[in-house]
Order: C-alpha cells, then sequence, then structure tokens
C-alpha cells in the first residue's frame, strides 16, 4: 500500500483526506497531513486517531509515494523551497492541487526531473463524488494509471492537457458553487410559494437527480428532455421563457466565462 502526505489542512486538503479514508486504496494510517494550525490538526484529530498529523511539512513527506501540495497557490513557492531538497524525485511523485501554478512555474519551485501531477477536483471529493482533472509532466504510463486509480475512487476524472484545466475547472471546481446557487434560488422560490425549506430542498435534490438520471440513460441533449415537458401554452415553457427574459442562460455563460482566467498566485 503507497502512502500519501498531504500538505495543507484547508477544505480542499481536508476533503482529499475524508475522501481516501472512504476509498480501498490507501489505509488511514498510511495517510500524513501537515498544517501550521494546530486548531486544523485537531479538527482532524476529532475524526480519527489513525491518520498521522503534524505541522512539519517535512516530517509528513517522510515515506510518502505520493505528495499532495494543497495550499494556497501563493504558498506553493515558500512550500516548495521548504521540501524540494528533501524529496526524493525518482521515487515521490507530486501532486499540485493549486489553481493557476502551471507546470512551468512547479518545474521551476521544485525540480526539472520531478514527476509533477496538476490536478483539479471539486469539494464533492470529500464524499467521493468529485470530478476531477488530471494533468502530467514527467509521468509514465504506471503513474498516470495510478494516479487516475486513485481519484476515480473519488469520484470522475478525465486525464488532460494542461491548457484544458483552467475551462474544466470552471465547469466543476466552480461549478459546484454555481449549482448550489441554483438549489439556494429554488428553494428561496419555493419558500415565497408557500414551502417550507426542508420540503423544498428534498424536492429540488431529487428532481435534479432525476434530470442526471436521464441524461446519463437517454445519452440526450438536456434540451431534448426539455422539449418533453413544455407543452404549447403550460406553465412549463412560460417559466422558462421568464427565466430566459431575466437572463438566465447569458448570466451562467458569462459567469463560466470569468471563470475560465486562471488566478495569479
Amino acid at each position: 500500500m503507497k502512502k500519501i502526505a498531504i500538505i495543507g489542512g484547508g477544505n480542499i486538503g481536508g476533503a482529499i483526506a475524508h475522501g481516501l479514508q472512504q476509498g480501498n486504496m490507501i489505509p488511514a494510517e498510511n495517510i500524513s497531513i501537515s498544517d501550521r494550525s494546530e486548531k486544523t490538526l485537531n479538527k482532524f484529530r476529532a475524526i480519527t486517531d489513525k491518520w498521522k498529523l503534524t505541522t512539519s511539512n517535512s516530517d509528513a513527506i517522510e515515506g510518502a509515494d505520493i505528495i499532495i501540495i494543497a495550499v494556497k497557490p501563493w504558498l506553493v513557492e515558500s512550500v516548495a523551497a521548504e521540501l524540494e531538497k528533501k524529496i526524493d524525485y525518482k521515487n515521490q511523485i507530486i501532486i499540485s492541487i493549486a489553481v493557476g501554478v502551471d507546470f512551468e512555474k512547479l518545474i521551476r519551485f521544485f525540480d526539472k526531473i520531478a514527476v509533477i501531477f496538476r490536478i483539479i477536483p471539486n469539494t464533492a471529493i470529500e464524499v467521493k463524488e468529485s470530478f476531477t482533472t488530471i494533468a502530467h509532466y514527467n509521468a509514465n504510463d504506471e503513474q498516470i494509471g495510478y494516479v487516475k486509480a486513485l481519484f476515480d475512487e473519488l469520484g470522475t476524472t478525465m486525464i488532460v492537457k494542461e491548457e484544458q484545466l483552467t475551462p474544466l475547472m470552471a465547469l466543476s471546481s466552480c461549478g459546484i458553487a454555481y449549482a448550489f446557487r441554483y438549489i439556494r434560488a429554488s428553494m428561496e422560490g419555493a419558500v415565497e410559494m408557500g414551502i417550507y425549506p426542508d420540503d423544498a430542498r428534498e424536492v429540488i435534490l431529487q428532481t435534479l437527480r432525476g434530470a442526471i438520471t436521464l441524461l446519463e440513460t437517454n445519452q440526450s441533449h438536456p434540451e431534448v428532455e426539455i422539449d418533453k415537458v413544455t407543452t404549447p401554452g403550460g406553465i412549463t415553457i412560460k417559466g422558462l421563457n421568464e427565466m430566459e427574459a431575466n437572463g438566465f442562460t447569458n448570466a451562467v455563460i458569462k459567469g463560466l466565462l470569468k471563470s475560465n482566467i486562471a488566478p495569479n498566485p
């Protein structure tokens, strides 16, 4: 069994740890997490006593096969400066979660012989339902296969070229927030119609599950499924037209385009 070190116990680092613990590829005792904050580490201690928890990044990576860099993008360089002389580049794989820190920078921060993956999951990785994009540098087929299998266990993955990471991040990593915003807006509308929030949430979530299952089962375009429920003069088409009159589709597209910009660390 391989060992994993997660550098950074924030939202995404913690979500990855939670997801890995529920999987079968990495036992909990093979997961190390480092974070500068004892308060953060105490939260992990409350979950399990099997994880190795430390405030030292150097201690965390000792004996690890995979090192996951899950700190904020602007901290990657300082973390690399701390670790780059201690990493065994022939035997340890580096996985960076940091958005906007491209391979050119990572090679400069670490070493040109390093095996590096850039991955962008979303927060649903915590419950093994992430969509995770994966790009790689210097990796062989075995390493690519292992990293893909590791994150396939935590949802669905796609191997992509580095330049595709940002637009796919807009759809998935940012997109999960957009999905939550739609759910929230629907709940607010339901309350205005006299439905209790918890009842509205249950209806909305099941409706979305049904929509997803229809698209996956029928392998259809969303508009095909929309046509099935929009009879001429009916209430559904009236509702859709009102949403479009208020910029629904345009707002979604513009939001995605605004997200399709890699931040500068």
